[in-house]
């Protein structure tokens, strides 16, 4: 596996506890996020290096996902149906930023838009959804920490799978031997990959989609 990973017990002790951030594994300029797919979906995209094939449809909505541990907790550590392969996506930051650009929260009530209506407008006029939501240490216990997931779709959802995405690992047998530690309560023994905060440094979009520090 191309990632390189750390004990869960050291990364614990750097991650913020609480707050909103992009956690994610980050190497020079570029950064991995995570999606679980079944095996016709997860076979085309390692043979091929992008998303697509006949089980694949860009007339959905796919959520990509840059937390590790957030990716097992929605998926089961690769057991739940058609999520049994887990595929780290790489991507340049700069792509991840242009996303966020266009991100919209899935709901309203948080304060971020003038109206109902204005967000509702939003909604029809953007491709991507965001999501704040609880995270979970490995046994799926919530955490104080928010994870963020990213759902897209149309031009933005084609451009992220066929041409953003520079390189797609499949790392589903790291994360069945992880389990086993899980299983058997060893997270002494847990190995994660090695992820931090993702430094946006544009205020402006921290602000708009909802970037909060630990509190």
């Amino acid at each position: 596996m191309k990632l390189n990973t750390e004990l869960y017990v050291t990364a614990k002790e750097r991650w913020p506890d609480s707050g909103q951030q992009v956690i994610g594994y980050q190497e020079g300029e570029n950064i991995v996020v995570y999606q679980a797919y079944n095996s016709s979906i997860a076979n085309y995209a390692v043979a091929h290096q992008q998303l697509g094939g006949n089980s694949f449809s860009y007339n959905r909505m796919s959520w990509i996902k840059p937390n590790f541990l957030w990716m097992m907790y929605r998926c089961g550590w690769a057991e739940k149906e058609n999520q049994e392969r887990v595929l780290a996506l790489w991507l340049s930051k700069k792509h991840l930023e242009l996303i966020l650009e266009q991100a919209v929260f899935s709901t309203f009530g948080n304060g971020r838009y003038e109206s109902h209506e204005a967000w509702k407008q939003a909604l029809a006029t953007k491709e991507v959804r965001l999501q704040w939501d609880p995270d979970h240490d490995p046994y799926g216990q919530k955490l104080n920490r928010r994870a963020i997931q990213l759902g897209l779709k149309g031009d933005i959802l084609e451009s992220f799978g066929k041409e953003m995405v520079s390189k797609i690992e499949d790392i589903t047998d790291f994360v069945k031997a992880q389990k086993q530690y899980v299983n058997n309560r060893r997270l002494d023994m847990l190995q994660v990959p090695v992820e931090q905060v993702f430094e946006i440094q544009n205020q402006e979009l921290c602000k708009r989609i909802g970037i909060v520090g630990a509190v």
